[in-house]
């Protein structure tokens, strides 16, 4: 999963990073306005954590922009701002949660998962389709009453997929949610072809009942007859 924490104190982004990405997240950073709301054009996340006072502009104004692009982001304003005026004005615009500072780590940690599972999971740990679950927070995937052991890299596309069932989505899409910026880098995607090709392998041996098939020049989509939560 991916979390992008717009803010521009370095100290605080450092040790923000480091026990997201020890949570196996993902993370981007952007320090002022610009840089910010470039990212939010440019990648998907699951969950930003945005400051309000920024170089450049207002996180309130970066907050409109996510709300009014109608994606699936959870966005946690964090600000040294700690009034109630200000935690009513972000809630009613369109935030899913707000942390004062100073914060203990371990708590922004659990609310990222927190606001991660209301947007994505309908509140659920876990969702379900077909007979494969996958449980986000602790990186697992049961196909029926069996584990299947997936790498990281195959989690986040198996993820990614299944958050967006339904839809095509775009080969640089998945691959910038998965390796980041680096993606850009690079001249083909045949790093993403072949954990695509192990993914398939391994769904079809465990006997899962989704396909994942490849859209010709666009990308993937997940197919399969999505069943009721039991």
């Amino acid at each position: 999963m991916k979390i992008l924490i717009v803010e521009d104190e370095a100290e605080l982004l450092e040790v923000m990073i480091q026990t997201l990405s020890k949570n196996g997240y993902i993370v981007d950073h952007a320090l002022d306005y610009k840089m910010a709301l470039d990212m939010i054009i440019s990648y998907e996340y699951d969950c930003i954590l945005l400051d309000i006072t920024l170089p450049g502009g207002s996180g309130m104004d970066l907050l409109s922009e996510i709300v009014q692009r109608e994606t699936r982001e959870a966005v946690i304003i964090v600000s040294a701002k700690n009034s109630v005026g200000d935690r009513i004005i972000g809630l009613q615009q369109g935030a899913d949660d707000y942390m004062s500072k100073p914060f203990h780590l371990a708590e922004m940690a659990a609310r990222v998962g927190s606001a991660i599972r209301r947007r994505n999971h309908n509140g659920m740990k876990w969702l379900k389709w077909n007979n494969i679950k996958i449980y986000p927070e602790k990186r697992e995937v049961r196909v029926g009453s069996e584990d299947l052991a997936l790498t990281k890299k195959e989690f986040d596309i198996l993820y990614y997929l299944i958050v967006n069932q339904g839809r095509v989505i775009n080969k640089i899409s998945i691959s910038e949610y998965v390796w980041g910026d680096i993606t850009e880098k690079v001249n083909n995607l045949d790093f993403l072809y072949s954990q695509m090709k192990n993914i398939r392998r391994k769904l079809s041996e465990a006997g899962a009942r989704i396909d994942i098939q490849a859209v010709y020049g666009i990308g993937y989509k997940i197919t399969g007859r999505e069943e009721e939560i039991d």
